[in-house]
This record gives structure tokens, C-alpha cells and sequence, in this order.
């Protein structure tokens, strides 16, 4: 009842707004079956992508229309939630990958078990389709991925005779030779926020640890590990107020010698230091562990109520199909999440992506879990308490767990 009660609330706080929308298309020719498909992609950058995409759909049949309609993330994700209790949904939604749980939790998206299991030719990477379970029920499909790995200044390392590290060690020691008084060896973002868990969950999964064992050996370790980089002056204290692009400011200026970020930098990069010289790897693993990264991208999914199940299902399959998953990942800067699409060659001309696409075997989903965001803020929050020195690690790697704890989580 009080969910409920807090979503009618929402929805009438909102019902004076009218949603952002931009639609890519105009009423549907005559004798066709219409279906809506909102996403927060952005005319500028990737929506012109995907409106491509749907033209080609609609050019390649005549039985289905797609609407596509543009709304920015965080209006997008409003909607949906004011979309459950007033029943005013798309046929189709885009999600981000780390809260399409709680969204399927609050019942935005069709369980599509069935659908899936029945269709031929949907092949896609474990970690990928493992963020669109909840409760071992499928709702949704990946629509493209990112990963975070390790950049770094090729003239810096050169000039230092330092090797691109491939382990903890190798990075302490590379960080210690960078370091100098106008260059920290290494920059992140460890912001209090869904970004600050992003990036510390590679670290995390490489120490053999888990975002639900916040005391656990694999917790302490990387928390030590990065403090240690802070306290040696390796990284900047700075990093508890830097999101990723104020990350890749450092490196493009040279205030940092190497970063862990991920390919949507490409472009700031390329913008910021044109003529930079670096080169980009997996994040370097535990000396004891295995390399790890982490999910970042969008699921798609057919949304709750539609009167147009088996069109929107249609839509989504050829969408996410090898050819356009391929065509459609590789325009708007995302790995593809198909197990039969070689990313290797997706990006054959482009060494930058080839080398970050290798981290996509081993990445994980954030979660999946209706309660991520939370569970997110317990470990953002613990990373702030420590890099602060507000809390020594035991304390609040404690205090993180019993936070997780009290969520409920089986």
C-alpha cells in the first residue's frame, strides 16, 4: 500500500508536467498496427541512430509502425514510474541495465519468458541478459553494452620506462614512477554516486569480492589497496568529488598519467587533447585474481499493458538481431551484448575500441537487484567514508553491510 500510495503521489505531483517527448515519426500509415518505443538517446548524438533504425523497420514491412519518442533519461525513467499507476506506457522502453530490475519489480515491464524461449536466434552474452532477470523471470533483452578499462598516456610511460601494468603490483609500481608534482600516476571517479560504484566494482570483482559481502577478504582488499594508491600520493584525494568526465579532464590535460574510464571518452579525448598519444587496456587485476569489469548500457523491454504484444516483440527481435546489433552498437559507440557478434570485428579499424572490447567476456551487471540503487549507495558510501578518512575500512565496510542487510536481500 505505502508504494502504491507513493507512485499516485508522484503521478499527481506530475500530471501539470507534459513529458519531454520528441517523436521521430507521425501518425502511421493506414492498416498498420502502431507501437510507441521511448528512449533517452538524443537527436545530437545516438538517437540519429536509432531513428534510422526505425525507418528502416518501417520501410521493411507493412503490418508494423514504430513510434519512437525521445525523452531524457531522467524524464524517461520519471514516466515509467508515473506510467504504472496511470497505465499511460509505451509498447516498447529502454532502461538502463542497473535499474531494470527495480522497474521490473514495480511491474513497468512484461515478463517475456515464454517469448524468448519459444524464438529462435536470441543469442546474447551471459552477463549481458543476466540484467534483464528478475526473480528468474526474463524482462527484457540487452540493447548494447560498455566496459570500463584502463587508459594511459603512451609518452608518459615511455618517457618513465614503465610497461603497461597488468596486475596490482605492476600498477602500484607504474603509479609511483608516473607520479610526479604536476602528475598523479592514476585518476577515477570515486563520487558519491552510481558512478563511484562503477568504478569500483572492478577492483571489487577482481579481489574475488561481492557487492552483497561488504566485509568479506574481497571487500578489505580492494578497499585497501585503493586507499593505499590516496595515501602514497598516487591518486589525487580529489577523486571522491570527480565523476568520470572530470576523470578524463585529468587525463586529457596530463594531470594524470592513466585512468580507469570507459569508451564513452573517446569523443571528450579526442576533443580535449587531440593529438594525445595513449592507448587503452583491461583494468589491471588482483595479483591473485582474475581481470574484471562492468556492464554499462541499455535493455530494451516490451512494456506492461500493451495490446500489441506479438508487434512490439517483432520490433524487438529484429532490432537486436546479429546484423543490427552489430550495425546499430557500432554507430552509437556501444559493444554489442549478441554472443554471435564478433566485436573484434565490429571495430577491426579501430584499435581503441578493439582493445576495451576484450573486457566485455568478464564484465558483470550491476546487481541485478530491485534495490540497487540502494544497495549502490551502501558501497558509494562506505568507498566516500574510507578515501575521506571519515571511517576506517572495518567500520565502514560494516556499516555498508548492514545497510545491505537491512534490504532484505536473499
Amino acid at each position: 500500500m505505502k508504494k502504491t500510495a507513493a507512485l499516485l503521489s508522484i503521478s499527481l505531483l506530475a500530471a501539470t508536467m507534459a513529458p519531454m517527448m520528441v517523436s521521430a515519426e507521425e501518425a502511421s500509415p493506414e492498416g498498420r498496427t502502431e507501437i510507441t518505443f521511448w528512449h533517452y538517446m538524443s537527436e545530437d548524438k545516438e538517437g540519429k541512430y536509432v531513428n534510422q533504425a526505425v525507418e528502416e523497420f518501417n520501410n521493411s514491412q507493412d503490418e508494423i509502425w514504430v513510434n519512437a519518442q525521445y525523452l531524457p533519461r531522467e524524464e524517461l525513467m520519471k514516466q515509467y514510474t508515473i506510467g504504472v499507476v496511470s497505465g499511460e506506457l509505451p509498447d516498447v522502453g529502454m532502461v538502463d541495465n542497473p535499474d531494470h530490475n527495480s522497474y521490473a519489480s514495480m511491474g513497468v515491464f512484461e515478463d517475456i519468458t515464454d517469448l524468448f524461449n519459444s524464438t529462435e536466434g536470441c543469442n546474447f552474452l551471459e552477463g549481458s541478459i543476466g540484467s534483464c532477470y528478475y526473480e528468474g523471470k526474463l524482462y527484457g533483452v540487452p540493447w548494447g553494452n560498455n566496459c570500463l578499462g584502463l587508459f594511459y598516456n603512451k609518452d608518459l610511460l615511455d618517457a618513465a620506462g614503465v610497461e603497461v601494468p597488468t596486475n596490482w603490483s605492476e600498477l602500484e609500481a607504474a603509479c609511483e614512477a608516473l607520479t610526479t608534482d604536476t602528475t598523479y600516476g592514476l585518476a577515477i571517479s570515486a563520487i558519491g554516486n552510481e558512478e563511484g560504484t562503477f568504478q569500483y566494482m572492478p577492483w571489487l570483482y577482481s579481489a574475488g569480492g561481492s557487492v552483497t559481502d561488504m566485509t568479506g577478504d574481497g571487500a578489505v582488499k580492494s578497499m585497501e589497496y585503493l586507499y593505499g594508491l590516496i595515501e602514497k600520493g598516487y591518486m589525487s584525494k580529489e577523486v571522491i568529488k570527480w565523476t568520470q568526465a572530470d576523470a578524463e579532464k585529468q587525463f586529457a590535460s596530463g594531470q594524470a598519467a592513466m585512468m580507469i574510464n570507459g569508451p564513452w571518452q573517446f569523443d571528450g579525448i579526442a576533443n580535449d587533447a587531440p593529438d594525445l598519444n595513449y592507448g587503452v587496456t583491461l583494468v589491471p587485476k588482483a595479483d591473485d585474481g582474475d581481470y574484471a569489469s562492468v556492464l554499462g548500457g541499455e535493455n530494451i523491454g516490451i512494456c506492461a499493458g500493451t495490446e500489441h504484444l506479438d508487434e512490439a516483440w517483432t520490433f524487438i527481435t529484429w532490432i537486436t538481431s546479429a546484423e543490427k546489433s552489430a550495425d546499430i552498437c557500432s554507430s552509437i559507440g556501444r559493444y554489442s551484448p549478441r554472443s554471435d557478434v564478433n566485436i573484434q570485428e565490429m571495430f577491426a579499424d579501430d584499435p581503441l575500441n578493439s582493445a576495451l572490447a576484450a573486457a566485455m567476456d568478464g564484465a558483470v551487471s550491476r546487481g541485478p537487484s530491485p534495490v540497487w540503487p540502494e544497495l549502490s549507495a551502501a558501497v558509494y558510501t562506505a568507498e566516500q567514508e574510507i578515501f575521506t578518512g571519515q571511517k576506517d575500512i572495518p567500520t565502514a565496510l560494516a556499516d555498508a553491510q548492514a545497510t545491505i542487510d537491512g534490504l532484505g536481500m536473499e
